[in-house]
């Protein structure tokens, strides 16, 4: 008789148990997870395909300038702008400079149909990123995101952003990181970003609706997706691509490609 008690007795803890476990995930949606990191971890982000144009280090629409000297280390393009609108010399660039016609650098090469599909390829891979829903992180610092560390995820910004002192990005080799930007994007002089844990600048992706602006002297990590401008002030460096809806502007930079 006792044996069949305890019998019963369990079988109602059991049954407990499951109704309080059913209950909670029926009350709580993986949208309302307050760690951020869980729901980066359950659901990581995709890659951008860049296509064609992650083939290029620099690819504007309309026009490429450098105060000499520059280093750029990669292909560079404009489309559908002239070649006249690459005010830079072949010494600055070490790979291949693409115009859509005869004008341009000495050194160009013309293929007015890569450029095509390469700016094609840019402006998807923007629609991409920037269309991707269900940040893990919204409006991280109300848009000041200095002196922190980047986990991997989405990251959304109604507003303009500014890097006022160093970040940091963490992660490991396959983690991808999306930073949606409605505004601008400013980082200030001499300021760096860094990576940490073998995360890769190739899988960094800044999808930018304002202007994006370097200051002097400062260090960037990731592809820039701009829908306007990348301006890059005096001595600033990237590892990186810059992929530019509309002009880049260099001054002595230092530009690498991932």
């Amino acid at each position: 008789m006792k044996r069949k008690n305890v019998f019963l007795i369990s079988a109602v803890l059991m049954v407990g148990l499951m109704t309080s476990c059913e209950k909670d995930m029926d009350t709580k949606s993986f949208d309302q997870l307050s760690n951020t990191e869980t729901k980066a971890a359950v659901m990581p982000q995709q890659i951008v395909n860049l296509g064609l144009a992650g083939e290029f280090v620099i690819l504007s629409k309309t026009g490429i300038t450098s105060v000499y000297k520059s280093s750029i280390l990669g292909d560079i393009g404009t489309s559908p702008i002239t070649g006249a609108a690459m005010t830079l010399s072949c010494g600055e660039v070490t790979g291949s400079v693409f115009s859509v016609d005869a004008a341009g650098p000495a050194c160009k090469i013309t293929s007015a149909t890569r450029l095509g599909i390469a700016v094609l390829d840019m402006q998807a891979a923007y629609t991409d990123a920037a269309g991707r829903s269900n940040p893990d992180y919204l409006n991280l610092g109300a848009g000041t995101i200095g002196s922190i560390t980047l986990l991997p995820g989405l990251y959304k910004w109604s507003s303009s952003v500014n890097i006022p002192t160093d970040i940091t990005i963490s992660g490991n080799s396959t983690d991808i990181f999306i930073f949606q930007v409605a505004g601008t994007l400013i980082m200030s002089s001499a300021v760096r970003v860094t990576l940490e844990g073998g995360v890769q600048a190739k899988n960094i992706f800044w999808v930018v609706a304002g202007a994006v602006t370097f200051g002097t002297t400062s260090h960037f990590e990731g592809n820039i997706l701009g829908h306007t401008g990348i301006n890059m002030q005096t001595g600033a460096t990237i590892n990186g691509r810059m992929l530019a809806q509309t002009a880049v502007t260099l001054q002595m930079n230092t530009v690498v490609r991932p």
